[in-house]
């Protein structure tokens, strides 16, 4: 799509059937040029994955915001992001919620999401290197959690950090064919929503995941 812009993304995600204002107002307000590979810069507009390093995708924009739409932010919450990526989607939640912290299992990954965030002066982000599938028990409780690779299960440590009312979305599937689904911490454990939208996602890796 030669020429395309950001209010191409905000089209985009309005088609996908996203209505959260605030989170259109952050697609806006959050330049993708600034989060993709040297040179990729072109496509950056365009709701389409970019390739990254390590056999990696990022998340088709229009997919991150029904995911993010997924998790109904206020604006105060404590969120935890598995899978940063270049960090387009981390500086999404960072715009709408009080604070992320966000996991990449690749630290070069992590580096450069690093340094696309402080570009933007994002600054209320928390950025780790380490196996998404644990959580980050430490940050703990969330309020939000947001996975960003597939897994058949919810990793166990993720809904035991997560808030009780809190909500966690993440792509239900084995890899490449995925349900992604809206769930809901309750007192007995973890309660699925709905479904929000079917799509592919590389696989989750890791201690509760597939092995690395």
């Amino acid at each position: 799509m030669e020429g395309a812009r950001p209010e191409d993304l905000v089209r985009a995600v309005r088609a996908a059937g996203v209505r959260d204002e605030r989170l259109l107002g952050a697609i806006r307000a959050v330049p993708r040029a600034g989060f993709v590979p040297a040179g990729q810069e072109q496509l950056a507009y365009e709701d389409r994955p970019v390739p990254i390093p390590h056999g990696q995708v990022t998340t088709q924009p229009s997919l991150s915001a029904v995911m993010i739409e997924g998790l109904t932010l206020a604006g105060d919450e404590h969120v935890l992001e598995v899978g940063t990526g270049l960090g387009f989607q981390t500086a999404l939640l960072a715009y709408l919620a009080a604070g992320v912290v966000s996991i990449e299992r690749w630290p070069d990954l992590a580096a450069q999401a690093r340094r696309n965030l402080d570009r933007r002066g994002i600054r209320n982000v928390e950025l780790l290197v380490g196996d998404g599938s644990l959580g980050v028990p430490e940050r703990a409780p969330y309020d939000a959690v947001l996975v960003s690779a597939a897994h058949p299960d919810v990793p166990p440590p993720l809904v035991e950090q997560l808030r009780p009312g809190g909500r966690l979305v993440q792509p239900i599937g084995p890899g490449g064919r995925e349900d992604v689904v809206a769930f809901r911490r309750t007192a007995s454990g973890l309660e699925r929503e709905r479904l929000l939208i079917p799509a592919r996602f590389v696989r989750l890796h890791g201690e509760y995941g597939f092995p690395p």
